[in-house]
């Protein structure tokens, strides 16, 4: 099987206009007002380059990039629960509960990857990696190399703390750069419980309230969702950098627009009706661990927004096909919805791939490329993935505390399309018509992690059919060749790594 790709002229024309575009935008937003954190997106400079050692190095939760007032360590009585929350913000914390924000310290896979990690590293990745998954527990000092390393069950019973809750994000005050959690978190910036949040109208008997023009922007998520090794610089996950660079950024399209829809309604029983008010479902991809969470919901629309990000479908088909001879079928995924790569995110687990199936009209299956073997994707499949490497080029499954390099990285862009040609040969024997299957499947990490990291079974991995194509295909009859090549505009040099429509 091969893949095309757009021409590199192509590429050129669109980097430059996209080029020209960002810097129409950055004279223009030079005069705005930069909000509550006043930040420049330095990032740009050396994109790749961690400055971990000589800028947060005195921080008191390195190599975690989290700050707080006075760079304090802070009291856990200056943060509710989020129950608490919930009396007044009903639905919204009836939302929030069913996402995997609300489990991002109790989640299962995490927690197994950090307990290998905290070991593997003798605890120089604690800090790293707990605060963003439980920035409360990582300010507050609650965070240990044996706590790290301790059962869900346990931690639970002794060391309870929330993932990424309320308190979290309405206490960031301010960002101090755009990766590893470069937040400032300030529980009592003005010496009583404040909130700060996207409304300038917001009163509350209960706190301050402050308006965040942070709260309203992409760069707000981009502090954890941007990973760069604490260590080797290597890039780790840039999913706000994949929306940054893309056609949505362009056009107001943030991260909230599709992670946080509006609904008409109350943001707190006692406040007014609104047009519009933030969701907090934070629908995602991982519907597989929502639904072992028993978040039924949640899961449903993790399904639903992976349907709505990709699409596929059959580029070039023979009229007929020949029995006896080989022929050739080009499958197109296009990235729709997403306004980062697809996938994105944790390189470890995220993957997305065609499951390519040919069936005669007995059901005789006489071809397929993209079946599940031992676990995980069979050799060969087209999927689309970043492979992270250690120092001597070797792949990385799991330890990504050895990364210090990305291997590989195909994964489709903003907007984008991967183009692949699957060819096969059709059966002397075969009775047409023959049926032509390719399903865009996904899931947040393989069978054969999930084992790996929990025990044999201890959780299914279920696989999401994001989008599915079908075409019935007549055999050729005569003695003509049915095959039909791929036109020479798809054959292209696949040196190009990326493209846009």
């Amino acid at each position: 099987m091969s893949h095309s790709r757009h021409t590199c002229a192509q590429v050129v024309l669109h980097r430059l206009c996209f080029l020209t575009c960002l810097l129409a935008v950055t004279l223009v937003a030079a005069d705005e007002p930069q909000g509550n954190d006043n930040q420049s997106n330095e990032k740009w400079l050396e994109p790749a380059r961690s400055r971990l050692m000589h800028v947060i190095g005195g921080m008191p939760f390195f190599p975690h990039r989290a700050n707080t007032t006075d760079n304090l360590v802070l009291n856990v009585k200056d943060f509710d629960n989020a129950q608490v929350c919930g009396a007044c913000h009903t639905e919204i914390y009836k939302q929030w509960r069913s996402s995997m924000m609300s489990q991002a310290w109790d989640e299962p896979i995490y927690r197994a990857l950090l307990k290998r990690a905290s070991t593997a590293t003798e605890g120089k990745v604690d800090n790293f990696c707990t605060g963003c998954h439980t920035p409360i527990g990582l300010t507050t000092g609650q965070i240990t190399s044996q706590v790290n390393r301790s059962s869900i069950e346990d931690s639970a019973r002794n060391h309870p703390m929330p993932g990424v809750d309320c308190e979290t994000c309405h206490n960031i005050s301010a960002r101090t750069g755009l990766d590893n959690g470069a937040y400032v978190l300030s529980p009592r910036a003005n010496g009583k419980p404040t909130k700060f949040g996207p409304r300038k109208d917001a009163v509350s008997p209960y706190h301050d309230t402050v308006y965040s023009a942070l709260h309203t922007r992409s760069d707000f998520c981009g502090t954890c969702h941007n990973v760069t090794h604490p260590f080797s610089s290597v890039a780790v996950e840039r999913t706000y950098d994949e929306w940054q660079e893309s056609s949505y950024s362009l056009n107001n399209v943030t991260c909230q627009s599709c992670h946080m829809p509006g609904f008409a309604g109350k943001a707190a029983i006692m406040g007014p009706d609104r047009e519009e008010v933030a969701s907090h479902w934070f629908s995602g991809a991982n519907a597989m661990m929502l639904k072992h969470l028993g978040q039924e919901e949640g899961a449903q629309r993790a399904r639903d927004m992976l349907a709505r990000a990709g699409d596929i479908k059959f580029e070039q088909v023979p009229a007929a096909m020949t029995p006896g001879q080989y022929t050739s079928v080009a499958v197109k995924v296009t990235n729709v919805g997403a306004g980062h790569k697809l996938p994105t995110g944790f390189p470890e687990g995220r993957e997305m791939w065609i499951d390519f199936r040919v069936q005669d009209a007995n059901g005789r299956q006489i071809y397929r490329l993209g079946s599940i073997k031992d676990g995980k994707t069979e050799v060969n499949t087209r999927n689309f993935k970043v492979h992270i490497g250690d120092k001597d080029g070797n792949p990385l499954d799991v330890e990504v505390w050895n990364a210090t390099q990305i291997l590989s990285d195909n994964r489709i862009l903003p907007k984008g399309y991967d183009i692949g040609e699957f060819s096969f040969l059709v059966p002397a024997d075969a009775v047409g018509p023959l049926t032509l299957t390719a399903d865009l499947n996904y899931w947040p990490f393989s069978q054969k992690l999930a084992d790996y990291l929990l025990g044999k079974d201890k959780v299914q991995v279920e696989i999401t059919r994001m989008a599915n194509v079908t075409q019935s295909v007549p055999l050729s009859t005569g003695s003509e060749t049915a095959k039909q090549a791929v036109p020479s505009k798809l054959k292209l040099d696949d040196a190009s790594a990326y493209y846009r429509e």
